[in-house]
């Protein structure tokens, strides 16, 4: 499920990033097991839309992969892996089309909840491998800023591909993913399609969860049967089941639960909400 974790991130990436080369598995698996991964049990800020100083009492932040980590704090770069970001459109459709999905007429395959956003067409492994070296440069950026840990976002992308994408599809260009970033030392965040959380773990080697609204669709505990208490969850204001108080009462939600607004704007603007269990 793909809810509003986005944010109009505008990574201006060269014509090197194509070329770029993929880790290997071996090395991943090496560099795996000297990762870092989130405090359990931390206060998460999800600042997606927009950098600030976190609140007191924070000590985990994820920021989208633009923005800079947050000094002397477990900082994840948020990576949209799986769907084009908006401010890049006309890269993506002028430079790169032959990499997006496309439906029966030709037309590229757009999220219909998040308009600018095209689906990265992921069939083949020759185009995995181009979009893995797309990708790795800007996970390289992530290692490069200080961040710790990497949110890969859209693994569920081929449930809106018509068909035309499978979960092997997506298994197999996660990994590629995943290998980079382990060959930075960055551990790496599943994040949605819970019903995929044990293959994903045991096939492509992420190291924790990343769940939006587990709550609200009773999916936490498909998580936390896979990554135990390696689980975060975002809740937001407007789609919650019950009262955020009955979000942080039930024994299946994550200790590391937040509660948003659904655009996860900054605190100057009047529809800020903040809150964590």
């Amino acid at each position: 499920m793909s809810f509003p974790a986005r944010t109009l991130a505008s990574a201006a990436l060269t014509a090197a990033a194509l070329a770029a080369c993929v880790g290997s598995s071996s090395a991943s698996s090496q560099s795996a097991a000297a990762v870092t991964l989130p405090p359990v049990g931390a206060v998460l800020d999800y600042q997606l839309g927009a950098a600030y100083t976190p609140p007191a009492g924070v000590t985990l932040v994820t920021r989208d992969s633009t923005a800079s980590p947050v000094a002397g704090m477990y900082s994840i770069c948020y990576v949209n892996g799986f769907q084009t970001q908006p401010s890049e459109k006309n890269v993506w459709l002028n430079q790169r089309k032959h990499l997006l999905l496309k439906d029966s007429s030709g037309k590229p395959v757009e999220d219909p909840d998040w308009p600018g956003e095209y689906l990265v067409d992921t069939s083949t492994a020759a185009k995995r491998t181009e979009l893995a070296g797309i990708m790795g440069t800007v996970i390289d950026q992530c290692a490069t800023k200080g961040f710790k840990a990497v949110e890969i976002d859209n693994l569920d992308s081929f449930s809106r591909s018509g068909g035309k994408l499978t979960v092997s599809n997506n298994l197999a260009y996660a990994k590629l993913l995943a290998d980079r970033t382990h060959s930075r030392n960055l551990a790496i965040g599943q994040k949605n399609s819970p019903e995929q959380a044990s293959q994903a773990r045991s096939e492509v080697g992420f190291d924790f969860a990343v769940s939006e609204e587990c709550h609200r669709w009773k999916e936490c505990s498909a998580y936390s049967k896979v990554y135990g208490s390696n689980v975060m969850d975002i809740e937001y204001t407007d789609n919650l089941r019950g009262t955020f108080k009955d979000v942080c009462k039930d024994p299946a939600t994550p200790r590391t639960t937040t509660l948003r607004d659904h655009y996860l704007v900054g605190p100057d603007d009047s529809a800020y909400r903040f809150d964590h269990c």
